[in-house]
């Protein structure tokens, strides 16, 4: 009986040493390679700012000015409730005390400076793509921006989902470092449409039904789905004729993601209309290369409805 305690606890032992290790955020850190250290490209900060969306969930909630960053905002997934934290460069409350490489470590693999896992409701499952200069320059941007005071109230999750440490185990199944690479088969604008859709503008996050640990479903990737926070559902943008966008031109797109206006006439809302705000800044060369990128995208029959 002695043996058999010793043994239960001795396979205890190795299974929390395991745990330990396999989840530990430094064991699983990326290198992206050195952050470019000449000046910042603050125009181009400010259109991968735009494009990333930054301003549709970290601005304060009820405030009118989009560029001020205090976060708060609650988001409710079957998980539990994600405040979204304040990053203003405000000194104590905000990233005013981060360096560029903590930054580029939080957006590339979901770990804050304390070395702590960031949960994925951040999408860094899509930041992981963008460039180490592409990175510095959003940094740069983002710190010219008001300082805001004040702390979003911490995150309220279910059991298991409040261990911290188990989203290492989630970052084995679906995060793996790689920086976008361009297809040499493929057009400059195709690329440049490609980084932005899938790394920057992270449009997959949204678009795309997740399985039952909150990773996509890569068959179904851009297929639309239940929307993340249970509110409604979230369109198919695969040019698949039936369910998607597949009668759509790229000027219809180009459009949409100009004004909000669909091929019927109808508008975008809730956070999509974010999303066009954001588009909507960028260059007429972006938002060509975003809908030539969506519009080749393999057809995919849209996600059924739950009744």
């Amino acid at each position: 009986m002695k043996r058999l305690l010793s043994g239960l606890i001795l396979l205890a032992i190795i299974g929390a040493g395991g745990f330990w290790v396999l989840t530990s955020p430094r064991w699983q850190s990326q290198d992206i390679g050195p952050i470019p250290t000449d000046a910042p490209d603050l125009d181009n900060g400010r259109s991968l700012f735009m494009a990333a969306d930054c301003m549709g969930c970290h601005a304060t909630p009820g405030q009118d000015d989009k560029l001020r960053l205090g976060g708060g905002l609650a988001m409710t997934f079957g998980f539990g409730t994600f405040h979204v934290p304040n990053i203003s460069p405000d000194t104590r409350d905000g990233i005013g005390n981060w360096t560029v490489e903590q930054f580029a470590r939080a957006m590339h693999a979901g770990e804050d400076p304390d070395g702590r896992h960031l949960y994925p409701a951040f999408p860094y499952a899509s930041f992981q793509r963008m460039t180490a200069r592409d990175l510095r320059d959003l940094f740069a941007f983002i710190k010219t921006l008001p300082p805001v005071e004040g702390q979003a109230p911490g995150h309220d999750l279910k059991f298991p989902y409040a261990i911290r440490r188990g989203v290492g185990f989630w970052k084995i199944l679906y995060l793996d470092g790689e920086v976008f690479k361009p297809d040499p088969q493929r057009s400059a604008s195709w690329n440049r449409g490609a980084y932005l859709v899938e790394a920057v503008a992270h449009c997959a996050e949204c678009h795309s039904p997740r399985d039952a640990l909150g990773g996509i479903v890569a068959d179904r990737r851009f297929a639309g789905g239940p929307h993340p926070e249970g509110r409604g559902y979230v369109p198919n943008i695969t040019p698949d004729e039936a369910t998607g966008i597949g009668k759509w031109s790229k000027e219809e797109l180009v459009e949409l993601l100009t004004t909000g206006f669909t091929p019927t006439f109808d508008s975008v809302g809730g956070s999509m209309a974010a999303v066009v705000a954001g588009t909507s800044q960028l260059s007429a060369a972006d938002r060509e290369a975003m809908a030539e990128y969506i519009l080749s995208l393999p057809p995919r029959t849209a996600t059924p409805r739950a009744n």
